[in-house]
């Protein structure tokens, strides 16, 4: 009964050879994001090379925590993971926010914007608060990575925000 209302949600309903296509609510990236998520999971909170961002939008009860595993010597994030709880927008938002910051120093991730995720999936107005979402948790996961770090001149989030 779920899939089948999920189907109906996506435009995937059942329908007959003849009858036209149903109007597509979300865009093809959103559904796949959506039906095949990437990197859903979690580290533990309390290693010292994990962060964790912590978000949610009391408007819509949309919650998202997204992780991210740092290497030490090097800087970049190694991994990144995501549980969210929320419409298939957030969702999708979650999965591309951890496929971009892979691989990218800190310094990177912090200049990823809610309006680069929200074109990729191509968002509906009424739908951009959960690629905002995407990008707080981003900038939270860093903040709470260098919070458990010895404290340093350089942190990155001090740099990108101007503080």
């Amino acid at each position: 009964m779920l899939r089948h209302v999920t189907n109906r949600i996506f435009g995937q309903g059942l329908r007959s050879p003849t009858a036209p296509a149903p109007l597509r609510m979300y865009h093809e990236r959103v559904v796949d994001h959506y039906n095949n998520p990437r990197n859903v999971g979690s580290f533990d909170k309390n290693d010292p090379n994990v962060g964790t961002g912590l978000v949610g939008a009391p408007a819509c009860g949309d919650v998202m925590k997204l992780q991210i595993r740092v290497d030490d010597e090097s800087g970049k994030i190694v991994d990144a993971c995501f549980k969210t709880f929320g419409c298939g927008s957030a969702i999708a938002s979650s999965s591309v926010a951890t496929e971009w910051v892979k691989g990218k120093q800190m310094e990177e991730v912090l200049s990823i914007k809610n309006t680069e995720i929200a074109k990729h999936l191509s968002l509906p107005p009424v739908k951009l608060h959960c690629s905002m979402l995407a990008e707080d948790a981003i900038k939270a996961a860093v903040k709470d990575y260098e919070k458990k770090r010895p404290k340093s001149d350089d942190a990155p989030l001090e740099k990108a925000t101007g503080a």
